[in-house]
């Protein structure tokens, strides 16, 4: 009895290593192959406070493996949506992750007073999803966001840091007004054309228009940005996600305990959004791929005094572009919603302690009052 289990131990052993080279060697093929896209690099740039389209922005960038979230700077001055970054990163996998917030902090809360329809949902996830650099009721111990980019510049290879922009443009445009510092003798300029190998931006309309990111906050500071930028600049417009909606699956079958389908039903209450950041979030971790295309060759954007834009077509300047879909906007939504519902399972699991479809007691009235609107 004793030999036979030896035996099986032994083979045991040998099973377990086998299936170990076998893994390793399928590793090497899909890197040898390309199956791999390489890791980016990225810096979140977020207003986390007006559309739950930011949550979902950030947590399809913690929860990817091919990128390392080096930092995430908030451009809207709401202590909510600084501790709601924190929350939603500690519970995607990046309790570490440093977080910035433009000044002065306020207390201010989400209302929507466009069209009377949308919920709050900062306040609540920081608060109920507590977590990271920035636990409830420390959002003052947030990092200086230009200090922040300075920081984690300096310190990336040349050429290696992504910056994604899905919100206004206060903390870009102190980076490109930062001069040496403790962390670099480099100016904001000088360090930009170093480090940074692509700003996304989401923000205006193509070739023509007039979005939100551009004007409603300082246009003066959207287009010292986009006018000044030391590098290339990918934008992605209005018209690109106003008709892709996601978030649908996330609230009917997604984990109970997951903080973005939380969010979505705070503020939008059982219903779709448009995905203008999340698009932008996709092309930010993978390129044109599948999905996207450039809408132009040539050319550059111009951002007027008011937050209107419109694409000057001049063949001198090749390295801004705006993006296009390459699919329909149903194949965009659904690639979207797929990619929510790995990122929620991939952290809680399908044998998660709460499982799908019960609802946290936090949700589950709000989840009553939405079937019946």
């Amino acid at each position: 009895m004793i030999l036979s289990l030896s035996r099986a131990i032994r083979q045991i052993l040998l099973l377990s290593f086998s299936l170990s080279v076998v893994s390793a060697s399928d590793s090497l093929v899909h890197q040898t192959n390309g199956q791999h896209a390489p890791v980016k690099n990225l810096i979140i740039d977020t207003d986390l406070f007006s559309d739950v389209d930011d949550a979902g922005a950030l947590m399809l960038a913690a929860t990817s493996p091919s990128v390392c979230l080096l930092a995430v700077n908030v451009n809207y001055p709401s202590s909510y949506s600084a501790l709601a970054a924190s929350a939603l990163l500690a519970h995607y996998g990046h309790p570490h992750t440093p977080v910035g917030i433009r000044r002065p902090l306020t207390n201010a809360t989400f209302f929507d007073s466009w069209a009377f329809e949308l919920g709050e949902y900062t306040s609540k996830i920081a608060y109920h999803w507590s977590g990271g650099t920035l636990p409830w009721g420390r959002a003052e111990d947030a990092w200086d966001p230009v200090a922040l980019y300075r920081k984690i510049l300096a310190e990336a290879e040349d050429r290696s840091v992504t910056i994604a922009s899905i919100g206004f443009f206060e903390n870009l445009s102190g980076l490109l007004n930062s001069t040496a510092d403790a962390y670099s003798s480099l100016t904001g300029p000088e360090l930009i054309a170093a480090k940074v190998s692509e700003l996304v931006a989401m923000g205006g309309e193509y070739p023509s228009g007039y979005e939100w990111n551009f004007w409603g906050d300082n246009s003066s500071l959207a287009a010292h940005v986009v006018h000044n930028w030391n590098g290339p600049i990918v934008f992605s417009g209005f018209e690109l996600g106003v008709d892709v909606l996601s978030g649908g699956r996330l609230m009917a079958e997604g984990p109970a305990n997951d903080p973005l389908r939380a969010a979505y039903f705070y503020y939008s209450y059982n219903t779709t959004r448009s995905s203008f950041d999340p698009l932008t979030m996709l092309y930010a971790m993978g390129g044109l791929g599948d999905l996207f295309e450039y809408g132009n060759e040539i050319g550059y954007n111009h951002v007027a005094e008011n937050g209107s834009n419109s694409w000057v077509y001049d063949d001198s300047v090749t390295n801004q572009h705006w993006l296009k879909l390459k699919v329909t906007k149903e194949t965009a939504s659904a690639e979207l919603d797929k990619r929510f519902l790995e990122g929620a399972w991939s952290v809680n699991g399908r044998d998660a302690a709460t499982e799908r479809g019960q609802g946290d007691e936090h949700l589950s009235g709000l989840q009553s009052q939405s079937l019946h609107r």
